[in-house]
């Protein structure tokens, strides 16, 4: 690979890693798996680099590398796991409440006005600059800002989202 690519393809793993990272949390539920995951994705995608030709279509590309990684890892750990009549000592986690959250935000975040909901779901489930957000809706950078902050205020106002989780106390105005 000649340096403009290597150089090219740095400058996306530079300004795409923090979002690639979230994708492979998501996959693996583990900081050190999802680190190695990206990684290993990251390696693949290096040496297609030349073949893809559609830059915008990067992300996709790393992120079914990962889908494809993890399913094989998956495959491949599932041999060394062999049912026995004995259960484990130790407790399993319960992400039921991790679960119910996400729901939880998922109907908050449909209360909200389209505008203020592309925003949010840009801003953090995507992890764009406010710059690249406005770009992409049309808007001014303090448009975005106004936006993200009245979003925010209403989700931390709102009370379907209180009422699904009674126990975790009201933030400070």
């Amino acid at each position: 690979m000649n340096d403009t690519r290597h150089e090219e393809f740095r400058a996306y793993v530079t300004d795409r890693q923090r979002v690639l990272m979230r994708a492979a949390l998501q996959l693996t539920g583990d900081r050190a798996e999802a680190e190695d995951l990206l990684q290993a994705a990251l390696a693949k995608t290096y040496l297609a680099w030349d073949r893809i030709n559609d830059r915008a279509a990067v992300d996709g590309y790393v992120r079914r590398a990962m889908v494809n990684t993890q399913i094989s890892w998956w495959r491949r750990r599932k041999l060394d796991v062999y049912p026995t009549d004995e259960l484990p000592d130790s407790p399993v986690e319960d992400h039921t409440d991790r679960s119910g959250m996400h729901d939880a935000l998922g109907r908050a975040l449909r209360r909200l006005p389209e505008r203020q909901r592309l925003a949010v779901m840009l801003r953090y489930y995507e992890d764009m600059p406010e710059s690249e957000i406005a770009e992409v809706l049309g808007i001014s950078v303090g448009t975005v800002k106004s936006t993200v902050s009245r979003a925010v205020a209403r989700l931390r106002d709102d009370a379907g989202l209180g009422a699904d989780f009674p126990s975790v106390p009201p933030q400070p105005s």
